[in-house]
Parts: structure tokens; C-alpha cells; sequence
């Protein structure tokens, strides 16, 4: 089965409870149509860079699936309709990376980046 990633934000006035619950929520309408959730994170709340639906904040959540796309349509689907979901974003990958994702690795960990350069 193709695998994706998922990033969705919900409304900043959700508890965290509400938020995790959204994902739960969301990773059984993936297994009910056939398709598996691998990993799943709470990013917790974080500023947006600009307004969605006049918020400045928002609940982020990531989804590592394997799934048929027709389980992926039904799933965005629902999202669109969900009254508490701003945006959704869907990637096909080819393969998933090890370990957790970028947001939840400590700042330390992060050596991939490179130097900056002098000032002239």
C-alpha cells in the first residue's frame, strides 16, 4: 500500500485532550477503510504565520500511514467537513524515515544544518 504523511492544524481553542482526540479520531477513519496508522504525533500548539479563520495559534498533528488512497480521500474528506480542522496537508512518500520528526527532536539534535555565514 502507498505510504503518506499527514499534517493537519485544529483550532487553538481546543484543550490538548480535544486536539489528540481529533487525531484518534482521524487514525480510526484511516483503519476502518483499510488502512494502517504507523506513527502519530502531537505537536502541540504553535504560532501560524499568518490568520487561518482568525487565528494566530493552532493544535498541530502528524500522521505516518499506510494506506489505500481511497482510505485517504475518505479521511481528508471528513477533515474538510470537520467544523474544528483549519488545514490539512497530504505526501505520498516513497519510504518513511526512522525515528520522530523533525518538530520533536531536540534543537541539539538537529546537527543537519549548516553554519552561517559572516556578516561582510
Amino acid at each position: 500500500m502507498p505510504l503518506y504523511e499527514h499534517v493537519f492544524i485544529s483550532r487553538q481553542d481546543l484543550s490538548n485532550a480535544q486536539a489528540e482526540g481529533l487525531v484518534e479520531h482521524f487514525s480510526t477513519v484511516l483503519k476502518d477503510n483499510g488502512g494502517n496508522v504507523i506513527e502519530s504525533e502531537y505537536w502541540g500548539v504553535k504560532t501560524m504565520a499568518f490568520k487561518i479563520n482568525k487565528n494566530r495559534k493552532g493544535h498541530y498533528a502528524y500522521l505516518r500511514t499506510d494506506a489505500p488512497s481511497s482510505a485517504v480521500q475518505e479521511m481528508e474528506r471528513l477533515m474538510r467537513l470537520h467544523d474544528d480542522v483549519m488545514r490539512v496537508l497530504t505526501i505520498k512518500v516513497d519510504a518513511h524515515e526512522e525515528g520522530p520528526s523533525v518538530q520533536m527532536q531536540k534543537k541539539d539534535e538537529r546537527g543537519d544544518r549548516r553554519e552561517r555565514r559572516p556578516r561582510d
